[in-house]
């Protein structure tokens, strides 16, 4: 999956290889190189956000976080595991690996956008699977109460567009607001990153009211 930049991080990136040379030490620097010459990168740099550096995932030593900073910058930004739910992150991380070999609904165009990425074996994607559902999205019950109201409805239809939909108790009353402040972030980077004017939108989103209810049903 081709790592994605920003075109500031982009002209950043392309001088410090010009002036290197043959700095690609690392599959996230060569993938960095690769993409940032590719003709696809502005098709897919809304993908995700950039919200993570490696040494920010969950037991960032661990084999499984290697394996996900090593592979998935290959095309984008790096995933968050909280993104899916564990039931989720299995058939995500399948659909991934019949991309990243070049099959998919593009044809010839798949496999030339994948030329040059490399695929985890069989026991490195299990230990990815593994990985990334252990520290999975905590799904809010279908059931609370709370998604009956206004509220509900306004946190539902926001926050489900990007991952899985969380549980108000994963953060406490005082770690909501900065939780949702930086998912605004996002929302404003995915709706401004790509530079054709007709494909971007403008959410208003009533913020104030997801977080009084996240904080009302927060963890005590």
């Amino acid at each position: 999956m081709p790592f994605l930049l920003s075109r500031a991080l982009t002209s950043v990136v392309l001088f410090g290889f010009l002036s290197c040379a043959a700095a690609q030490d690392s599959p996230a620097e060569r993938a960095q190189y690769l993409w940032s010459q590719s003709p696809h990168g502005r098709m897919l740099e809304r993908l995700l956000p950039p919200s993570l550096e490696p040494g920010q995932l969950p037991e960032p030593q661990s084999a499984g976080a290697r394996l996900t900073a090593r592979y998935c910058i290959q095309c984008h930004y790096l995933p968050n595991p909280q993104m899916h739910t564990p039931a989720r992150w299995q058939p995500v991380v399948e659909r991934m690996l019949w991309r990243m070999r070049g099959e998919g609904n593009m044809g010839p165009l798949m496999k030339d956008m994948m030329a040059g990425v490399t695929a985890p074996d069989n026991a490195e994607a299990a230990t990815l699977i593994t990985y990334l559902r252990k520290h999975g999205q905590r799904e809010i019950d279908p059931q609370h109460p709370a998604l009956g109201t206004r509220a509900g409805q306004i946190y539902s239809i926001a926050c489900s567009q990007c991952h899985a939909l969380p549980d108000p108790q994963r953060h406490s009353a005082r770690e909501w607001p900065s939780v949702v402040r930086r998912m605004q972030q996002h929302m404003a980077w995915a709706n401004t990153v790509v530079g054709i004017p007709a494909l971007r939108t403008q959410p208003e989103l009533d913020t104030k009211e997801i977080v009084n209810l996240l904080q009302r049903h927060a963890r005590r």
